[in-house]
């Protein structure tokens, strides 16, 4: 049977699921009770937690009520639960299953499995199964035996698929739609994929299914986006803070990415969890060996390897320890792995939200985390060229592309708290976190104004000699005085602008000219050989009616001014404060949890957080009673596990 398919599911009702929560019930001759478990009693008994968090609540009563619903809610939030939640309540109401649209089958795996743990009836219907078994499920939902089903968008839109739902709606079995990643349905998000412009079907066909659309990331304008395309007009909409303040925002000027790197994972993050962006798969796959050959585990993953071969390697980074998995942005989406302690971008991303939505892959647990990045000139020439160079868009979709990679290049250059950029440009206002590169170390601000004119102006005299435009590795040759054969070539060594810029070093040029094309003084002309152009706000500097402030550059490429952390990991802060006793007791919990984990071919997490095995490590229980309100223990897991956890914690297991 093929891994896809989900056994376990089979026979799981709505009734099998009052069993759970009320073992007394569990006869075939009683009725159904005539009140059902509160979405906080759910909360508690199902997944083991005791609070709702932030607006959690809020989201689940509205949905639950039938209510249509848009959530934005950092990754991390907990969005999972504002659907997974109502599906139990509303199922246990008699209105049938929820159906969730993700868009990776390859994570509906773990996602399944993850609820099966916590005693929920799901599963997901794809392409991986046989004709026969996607029968079976197919029947299993008209009994009204499931509580969830995943699906992919592409699959929604099929004939089968639709005759599927609409019998279920005959029926009354149709409870609500949950659309995860749903900023994939608008051309302004950073991650569009144009199978979810279908999903105005389940609008138009099925009005009165409540449904709810979540996302990570979405600034003002993707989110007008969404309502309109998923006909959400009338839904209510549910904003979270988008702050983590578990996670360190940190960006360098690039010198030599790799190497900032290696020193970057081995001075903070030395045999922990992480993710490695580049632009490239040429790229992830030098880096990958790189760091493999400097002895850290590591893996490639992009789109150009085989899927299976992927799949390999998406589940090692889910269930192995310490492993960085070096990818393109191909990788990421819906990945839940708590325990990712950094993700370093080597490449600029394209915009503030692939960058939030990426970042926030580390640290889910809480615990502290890194968001690391390094870019320099070539980066910005790069993403400018990516987007004026791209035949299929509209030159609306090109300005507000550009619109948005200025929004980073602004974040990357800014001398303010990164925390504060970063939440204003989701509408969020905040104070200094304390906690990111520039609070930790204010960078050193200058009176670049004179410097500017001289870059400005040297742009200007170039193209007034010559007629066309250079790039900037020759426009830095003529500030320095560097004869260079193309130099002499164009006689630019007889320019007034020739050697006046001698006082600063070639990395602190590209350093003002990075700064003016993110001001929007400079372009660069991809289709023009990268060649430098003035813009209109070039105009109020050159006449001497405005100044220019920036960042002070290292003198010299190799200087690195950050400071070695002495931060101790993540892992030693939450480990700290446990004595030897529950130490031991820890280690044995790992063991245990893993062993189990590889048995239901699931990561381990999925089977106990590492912070609740920490909790049961601490309190180090005598008997199940002892394991009550530990948070991540539910009912289901309490009865499948308890008396084995009891058994580890003795040391006789």
């Amino acid at each position: 049977m093929k891994s896809g398919f989900c056994p376990y599911s089979t026979g799981a009702s709505s009734y099998f699921f009052h069993s759970i929560l009320f073992p007394a019930l569990n006869t075939p001759t009683l009725p159904h009770p005539t009140t059902h478990p509160s979405p906080l009693d759910i909360l508690g008994q199902v997944f083991g937690y005791s609070d709702f968090r932030g607006p959690q609540q809020a989201i689940v009563d509205h949905v639950v009520q039938g209510g249509d619903a848009l959530v934005l809610m950092p990754t991390g939030g907990g969005k999972s639960l504002c659907y997974q939640i109502p599906a139990i309540a509303r199922q246990n109401a008699g209105h049938g299953v929820t159906v969730v649209i993700s868009p990776l089958i390859a994570l509906m795996h773990d996602q399944v499995g993850a609820l099966h743990e916590a005693g929920v009836s799901a599963a997901f219907l794809n392409s991986t199964q046989t004709q026969e078994e996607s029968s079976l499920l197919e029947k299993q939902l008209l009994r009204n035996e499931l509580t969830l089903l995943y699906a992919a968008p592409e699959r929604i839109n099929t004939p089968r698929m639709k005759g599927l739902l609409g019998s279920l709606h005959e029926r009354g079995l149709l409870s609500l739609f949950a659309i995860d990643e749903a900023h994939c349905v608008s051309q302004w998000g950073h991650d569009f994929r144009p199978e979810y412009r279908s999903l105005s079907l389940l609008h138009e066909t099925f009005p009165d299914v409540p449904r709810i659309a979540l996302t990570a990331t979405a600034d003002a304008l993707t989110r007008q986006d969404m309502i309109e395309r998923l006909k959400l007009e009338d839904a209510r909409e549910f904003v979270s803070s988008f702050d983590r303040p578990n996670i360190r925002y940190t960006i360098v000027e690039k010198t030599n990415a790799t190497h900032q790197l290696l020193r970057f994972i081995e001075a903070e993050h030395a045999g922990e969890a992480g993710i490695v962006y580049c632009q490239s798969r040429k790229r992830v796959e030098e880096v990958a060996g790189m760091l493999e050959d400097a002895g850290l585990k590591a893996m490639a993953y992009h789109a150009g390897l085989d899927s299976a071969l992927r799949q390999q390697r998406q589940d090692r980074f889910l269930r192995e320890e310490g492993m960085v998995m070096v990818a393109t942005i191909a990788f990421g989406m819906g990945i839940d792995k708590p325990d990712v302690r950094f993700v370093a971008h080597l490449d600029m991303p394209k915009n503030i939200e692939g960058y939030y939505q990426e970042t926030g892959r580390a640290g889910r647990d809480g615990l502290p985390a890194n968001a690391w990045m390094t870019y320099g000139l070539q980066d910005v020439v790069n993403q400018r060229r990516m987007i004026d160079t791209s035949d299929a868009s509209s030159e609306e979709f090109k300005q507000v592309m550009r619109g948005k990679l200025d929004a980073l290049l602004t974040l990357a250059e800014d001398t303010r708290c990164r925390r504060v950029s970063l939440l204003h440009y989701f509408g969020e206002d905040s104070q200094p976190c304390g906690n990111c590169d520039n609070c930790l170390q204010p960078p050193v601000v200058w009176d670049a104004t004179e410097a500017a004119r001289k870059m400005l102006s040297c742009i200007y005299r170039v193209q007034q000699a010559s007629g066309i435009s250079f790039g900037a590795g020759h426009l830095m040759d003529i500030l320095r005085g560097k004869a260079t054969e193309k130099v002499l070539q164009h006689s630019h060594d007889k320019l007034s602008t020739f050697g006046i810029g001698a006082d600063l070093a070639e990395v602190q040029w590209r350093g003002v000219l990075r700064q003016l094309i993110a001001k929007g003084m400079v372009r660069v002309d991809p289709d023009a050989f990268n060649t430098l152009q003035l813009l209109p706000d070039a105009r109020q500097v050159l006449k001497g009616e405005a100044s220019v402030m920036l960042r002070e550059q290292a003198a010299s490429a190799s200087t690195d001014r950050r400071k070695k952390s002495t931060k101790t990991s993540a892992k030693g802060l939450a480990e700290a404060s446990l004595n030897a006793g529950a130490l031991e007791r820890l280690t044995r919990l790992k063991a245990w949890r893993a062993e189990v984990a590889r048995e239901h071919n699931l990561p381990a997490f999925v089977i106990f957080h590492d912070a609740t095995l920490r909790a049961i490590a601490e309190r180090a229980p005598q008997d199940l009673v002892g394991l009550e309100g530990i948070s991540g223990i539910g009912v289901k897991k309490l009865e499948a596990y308890g008396a084995e956890v009891l058994r580890v914690c003795a040391g006789t297991a």
